[in-house]
């Protein structure tokens, strides 16, 4: 496959997960299924955004909390809280449904529940009190090692989950070849090693929280749909970064 097209693909990837500018695809447009690979290289994206974030309000001389704070609104704002809708959806279905067509009804539901909510108010929470756990600042590597990891995830469950409804995003980006995660998984693991104990600990926790949403997905509903994969993303990196500040110096 050319290089022209694999760049379409991934400008196709930071379409659909980003609200960033990325201009108009040439066409014969990629399929969202064929740009699912480069999912995890949208974190690279994502995690500067919030490594620019978190640093510049350090470098203000604000305290840590609020650089915690401005590098989940500035995600957000990239993302377009895309994940944290999903999350919402998630939590609102899976602890309100009575049975898996009730939890996707619910989940399709753009209303936020009390479920959603409070999901919504501990993830935010709980990451931004692990960012600002030290006052010394986190490296870059650590912001592009979560962001990447935490979307590998979502292209993983893409391909080894089956769609739980016949339309939407879970089904538009399913992907068939489990080679789609190797430029992903490569990525993952350079970043974990350069990132020492503290990325390894976290990569492990990524790969815990993955296992985790997975099995619940599998069990309540029948597999993945968009809103599985954004709740798989937040879950996934607040767990890396939670043992990151337990781990890292």
């Amino acid at each position: 496959m050319s290089a022209r097209r694999r760049i379409e693909e991934a400008r196709l990837a930071l379409m659909m997960l980003t609200r960033l500018p990325v201009g108009r695809l040439a066409e014969p447009a990629p399929s969202l299924g064929q740009a699912s690979w480069a999912f995890p290289l949208v974190g690279l994206v994502i995690g500067l955004v919030g490594w620019a974030g978190f640093t510049a309000a350090l470098s203000c001389g604000l305290p840590a909390t609020l650089a915690g704070f401005l590098a989940v609104a500035t995600t957000a704002w990239a993302t377009g809280a895309l994940h944290h809708d999903g999350l919402a959806d998630f939590a609102d279905g899976i602890g309100g449904g009575r049975d898996r067509a009730h939890c996707l009804e619910i989940m399709r539901d753009s209303r936020i529940g009390s479920y959603g909510a409070v999901a919504l108010i501990l993830a935010i929470g709980i990451h931004v009190t692990a960012l600002s756990a030290g006052t010394a600042g986190i490296p870059l590597l650590a912001f592009l090692l979560l962001g990447v990891a935490s979307r590998l995830v979502m292209l993983a469950l893409l391909i080894w989950l089956p769609p739980a409804r016949t339309d939407g995003l879970g089904r538009d980006a399913t992907s068939q070849s489990a080679g789609a995660m190797v430029p992903g998984g490569v990525l993952v693991l350079l970043l974990a090693m350069l990132t020492g104990t503290g990325g390894m600990a976290a990569l492990m926790a990524i790969c815990v929280a993955a296992f985790v949403v997975a099995a619940l997905a599998r069990r309540r509903i029948g597999g993945q749909t968009g809103d599985v994969l954004g709740a798989a993303q937040m879950i996934c990196e607040i767990s890396g970064w939670i043992v990151w500040a337990a781990v890292a110096p």
